[in-house]
């Protein structure tokens, strides 16, 4: 029989109420020690834990720099137990200067770059010490103003938080994501920041469009532009939450447009791709080139030279702010740990408020430490000036006496720490000038104690003493405001058309439906290459910045922009590549122009009607349903409407009849079947006799072509009375030898 195991002494409980525990435990972890910033000093506890470490290795401001890998040692060997490439990143980044707006670490070699702030040296190549600015954050350090904690082995204490004089928290920012919450506060103007804190003190009721008077908006490190509106930024102020609009500033120079700012975050190489990307895929004409010229003079300076003055520079920024990250927008989440060591979303009275109690708290810290060292000091003077008084008394006992502590302090009624600074005197600090010393001291302490215990017991003196060290401060570390705050209108992309070249093409379509578009109107579409068994269908003219329109047998309509066609040189791409028509619909004939040209629109049933183009666009691949065609029928060649003149219509049917009817005739429509152009009779459409085959539009004075194959007969403008009439007659009959018609042609104003 087996041992049963022994669970003596062990703790059981179910497995669901463990597994919830230690994750709400880990939770609160993440959330309070590690990814949310304690609104004091505005510090995670890696940040926190480098800056001390750095300070306990003597490596402040002015001090000679030391490696990197030295003060990564400390912090993780000492108080951080936690990967080194994760502390040194953070290390990193509390250094580089377009990530913070106060640096804190003062480093030498590389430490990244605003084209990729990952590209830091390893930390054994880099140097460090802490900036002039970590003065704010550990001046009051050991004048018992914070709490110490055991580190995590309890060999040694560690601040749990630094008596920063500046609410850092705003002034620099922070991220970061926990579980279940994040935080995202933007960065401040020290002057800015230091006159809404004294408003404040002078007026705790004051609402945050007051405290707006003084922040006017968060201040980035990179400059650029706060484009959100006013209400915008005062509702994220109120609320502690929202999003915020930044775009890139620039400048006209010599014709050339310079970008010497960028958004929060964004590198120049980022942009410069983007734009260039859009000039590779031809989607940007109006520039002609682009270069970056940064360097250590001007860090960010992107040069942008448009492709004539002609081109609207603005239009043309408003299109790059809209589709590169020349504008982004920043979000904010002001979610911190409060005082109370509980997190949550503050708004900026709020942050403000409470990094006052936090000072306020720490000032009165500091004050009583300095008056106990004042009270201990004058004691143990008081003691000293008995025994200047009765030098010769405390000779003798100590020379006599093998206990002089105890007669000391019972004779003169001293206590034990005063019996003992005698005790410790030296022979030299016997002369009668010491008494004098003594009494100089005595009286500058006594001084400086009347004027610590008036601070303490006074409110008003409290906040006046605060107030002097903030803007002290910011007189020191504050500088002017890189971000400008400028409410503009959103960016808008320039439309697709106003992106492209005009230049002249003509778009050519095969019986197969491949299509393709050569440059010029003078092409002779016929003569081009066509894949074997394919040939010549349709063409239509236009420019390269304009829609291309297929129409396919079943009716519907698709559009493309002709600049992305295929060029002429080559046979084309199938339109079935680039569209989803239904299933065995064949392309029946192309169309472009102006949106308000004008095509005729007809199924080999007879009916049709004229349509505008810009009634036939689609962005969609199944295309629009535009004309209704019969079962069985199918969609017939457009044909161009002239502008501003008298036409016929002329329409030929499969047996050779000819109909011209005045243009007048025949409505103007978005969509449907239309009227009748010629009269075929439905009985011998449906047997499939007769068919609608062809049909143009003859402008005044004009001939029109009749193909048969590879003839071509011209019948002038007179020689149309022949086959005149209204619409939906039978027209007559064509001369024998030409009645098998391919397509009808209008051709230009007869002689």
């Amino acid at each position: 029989m087996q041992n049963q195991l022994n669970l003596e002494g062990v703790e059981r409980q179910p497995l669901k109420d463990y597994t919830e525990k230690a994750y709400l435990d880990y939770s609160m972890y993440v959330i309070l020690d590690r990814a949310l910033p304690q609104i004091g000093d505005g510090l995670k506890p890696v940040q926190r834990r480098i800056i001390y470490a750095m300070s306990e290795l003597g490596l402040s401001a002015g001090q000679k720099h030391k490696k990197s890998a030295r003060t990564v040692g400390d912090v993780i060997g000492k108080f951080h137990p936690h990967g080194d490439s994760a502390c040194y990143e953070a290390m990193v980044l509390m250094a580089q200067d377009f990530s913070y707006r106060h640096p804190i670490v003062d480093g030498q070699g590389n430490w990244g770059s605003t084209d990729d702030p990952k590209s830091f040296a390893a930390m054994r190549y880099t140097e460090s010490r802490l900036r002039p600015y970590a003065k704010s954050l550990l001046a009051e350090l050991a004048h018992g103003t914070v709490d110490w904690l055991p580190n995590f082995d309890g060999t040694m204490d560690e601040p749990a938080v630094l008596p920063a004089r500046l609410p850092n928290l705003l002034l620099n920012g922070t991220t970061g994501i926990a579980v279940g919450m994040s935080t995202d506060v933007p960065p401040h103007n020290l002057p800015e920041v230091a006159s809404a804190l004294v408003h404040l003190i002078d007026n705790p009721k004051a609402t945050v469009a007051q405290l707006m008077k003084h922040i006017s908006g968060p201040d980035f490190p990179t400059g650029g532009e706060l484009v959100s509106s006013r209400d915008d930024i005062k509702q994220i102020y109120s609320t502690g939450g929202g999003t915020l609009r930044l775009r890139a500033s620039y400048r006209m120079e010599d014709g050339d447009i310079v970008i010497d700012s960028l958004p929060y975050q964004i590198s120049g190489s980022k942009i410069l791709e983007q734009i260039a990307t859009q000039m590779r895929n031809k989607k940007l004409p109006l520039v002609d080139d682009l270069r970056d010229e940064s360097d250590h003079e001007e860090p960010i300076r992107l040069v942008i030279s448009p492709k004539s003055r002609r081109v609207d520079v603005d239009e043309l920024m408003s299109h790059l702010f809209s589709t590169t990250s020349l504008e982004r927008t920043v979000r904010v989440n002001m979610n911190i740990v409060a005082l109370d060591g509980r997190p949550r979303t503050f708004n900026l009275v709020g942050i403000l408020g409470e990094w006052l109690k936090f000072r306020k708290d720490t000032v009165k810290r500091r004050l009583n430490h300095r008056l106990q060292i004042v009270l201990d000091r004058l004691h143990i003077l008081d003691g000293l000036l008995v025994a200047y008084l009765n030098i010769d008394a405390v000779i003798k006992i100590i020379r006599t006496e093998d206990k002089p502590k105890p007669v000391l302090m019972k004779k003169f009624k001293l206590s034990d720490l005063q019996a003992e600074s005698i005790l410790n005197l030296r022979l030299r600090n016997l002369a009668k000038l010491e008494e004098m010393k003594i009494t100089g001291e005595q009286k500058e302490l006594n001084d400086e104690r009347s004027g610590l215990e008036k601070t303490l017991q006074s409110a008003a003196r409290l906040k006046s003493l605060i107030k002097k060290e903030i803007l002290e401060d910011a007189e020191s570390y504050g500088d002017p405001r890189r971000t400008a705050i400028v409410e503009r209108e959103a960016a808008q992309a320039l439309d697709e058309s106003q992106l492209v070249a005009s230049e002249p093409v003509t778009v050519v379509l095969s019986r197969r439906g491949w299509a393709r578009a050569a440059k010029g109107h003078d092409i002779d579409a016929l003569a081009l290459n066509y894949k074997s068994g394919d040939g010549f269908l349709a063409a239509a003219q236009g420019k390269s910045n304009q829609l291309a329109m297929f129409i396919d047998s079943t009716g519907r309509v698709y559009s493309v922009l002709a600049q992305t066609l295929p060029s002429a040189r080559g046979q084309g791409d199938p339109l079935s590549s680039l569209f989803k028509p239904p299933d065995g619909a064949e392309f029946c004939g192309a169309m472009i122009g102006e949106s308000d040209d004008r095509y005729l629109l007809a199924s080999d049933a007879g009916y049709g009607f004229v349509a505008t183009l810009e009634d036939l666009v689609s962005r969609n691949k199944a295309g629009k349903s535009i004309l209704r065609v019969p079962a069985g029928g199918k969609a017939i060649v457009p044909a161009f409407v002239p502008r501003d003149t008298e036409c016929l219509i002329a329409a030929v049917s499969s047996i050779g009849r000819l109909l011209c009817f005045e243009m007048d005739e025949l409505p103007e429509l978005a969509k449907g079947k239309g009227n009748k152009l010629i009269n075929i009779p439905a009985s011998k459409y449906k047997a499939g006799d007769e068919q609608l085959v062809a049909a143009t539009v003859i402008p005044e004075e004009a001939s029109l072509q009749v193909h048969t194959g590879t003839r071509a007969m011209t019948l002038k403008w007179n020689d149309l009375d022949n086959y005149y009439g209204d619409r939906a007659l039978r027209g007559s009959m064509l001369p024998k030898g030409w009645r098998k018609v391919e397509r009808l042609l209008a051709t230009d104003i007869a002689e």
